[in-house]
């Protein structure tokens, strides 16, 4: 296991290093930090600008060659990722805005996987009977949902309590952590702050895998290796627990540790709803602001986060089906 292991994170770590550089490259043929400065009152000269922009490794008049093998020695030897046009520090944003976007969706991710898979388990244990119906039901409506309007419903129902109630029992902003002294207040502030928001993002994310889940289980119940197991003297339920369940979760785990780059860039809505300044917002403005190195920062994070998300899958099928085997 762990040699295979290990040639998977070199492969991966080799598709990171290849498509980043192609990205880098790729990003000058779209975006133009130069254009952030026309337009200006009063107006730089190309000349000005050229001196804002070649300290910092932006500008067109250098060739690409040397931009690219500067932006590439400075990662290798001192991991430094650049800087904006404006001149803020791309590590800088990236190490902040990372841990914000890892506390907005971790909670939400792992209550809507459980209730998915559980609700899934639920429902296919009991097909076409009204528990069944209603979850359907159910899912078919939260599915359906855009999560800017779960949010937006959410932080209506929230100032609508705030004003019943005459204080703030639910917060509709955050992070905030001003005034607070200690540490478990500052845990505690951040887990009321994430309340609404994982309530919308669970609500809304949970359904897919509710589908897919009773989807997989009702296929694998009437399998011949199911009913062999039934056969034995195994009741439905441990048949289900010990062998289909097992199975079916297979899908599921693979599904889910591929989401984790969409689930962590992919909550720009929520993210500007509920005032959380993740990664996916810091994607938005490097885009509107021309910034080719945040962009090729977040691209690079979002495929190691791919890797990690290849990697857990491959332990997942390992510890859930036993006939497969790693070399």
């Amino acid at each position: 296991m762990f040699r295979y292991l290990t040639r998977r994170i070199v492969s991966w770590l080799a598709i990171i290093v290849v498509s980043t550089n192609l990205i880098y490259l790729l990003a000058w043929n779209f975006l133009d930090p130069r254009s952030n400065y026309i337009g200006r009152r009063p107006p730089l000269s190309s000349d000005e600008i050229s001196a804002l922009l070649e300290p910092r490794n932006l500008s067109d008049t250098v060739p690409l060659v040397e931009r690219w093998w500067t932006w590439l020695t400075n990662i290798v030897l001192r991991w430094d990722w650049g800087v904006a046009p404006d001149g803020q520090s791309v590590n800088g944003q990236m190490a902040y805005r990372m841990w914000i976007s890892a506390e907005f969706v971790t909670g939400a991710t792992l209550i809507a996987t459980v209730a998915g898979i559980a609700l899934g388990v639920y429902t296919a244990n009991r097909q076409y009977k009204l528990a069944d119906r209603i979850g359907q039901f159910t899912s078919i409506i939260t599915m359906n949902i855009p999560p800017i309007v779960a949010a937006l419903g959410f932080v209506i129902a929230a100032v609508w309590i705030n004003n019943l109630t005459g204080r703030n029992v639910l917060f509709v902003t955050g992070p905030s952590g001003i005034g607070i002294d200690t540490w478990w207040g500052a845990v505690f502030d951040t887990l009321h702050r994430l309340l609404l928001p994982t309530l919308a993002m669970a609500l809304v994310g949970y359904a897919t895998t509710h589908f897919l889940q009773r989807s997989l289980l009702l296929d694998n119940i009437s399998a011949d290796y199911v009913r062999t197991a039934r056969a034995k003297g195994l009741t439905k339920q441990t048949a289900i627990r010990r062998h289909a369940l097992r199975t079916s979760l297979i899908p599921i785990a693979t599904q889910i540790a591929f989401t984790i780059p969409n689930v962590f860039l992919g909550a720009v809505l929520s993210e500007t709803i509920f005032t959380w300044h993740g990664l996916g917002e810091y994607f938005v403005q490097t885009i509107n602001k021309n910034d080719i190195h945040g962009t090729v920062a977040i691209a690079a994070f979002g495929a190691f986060l791919a890797a990690i998300g290849a990697i857990l899958a491959d332990i997942a099928v390992v510890a859930l089906d036993p006939r497969v085997r790693v070399n």
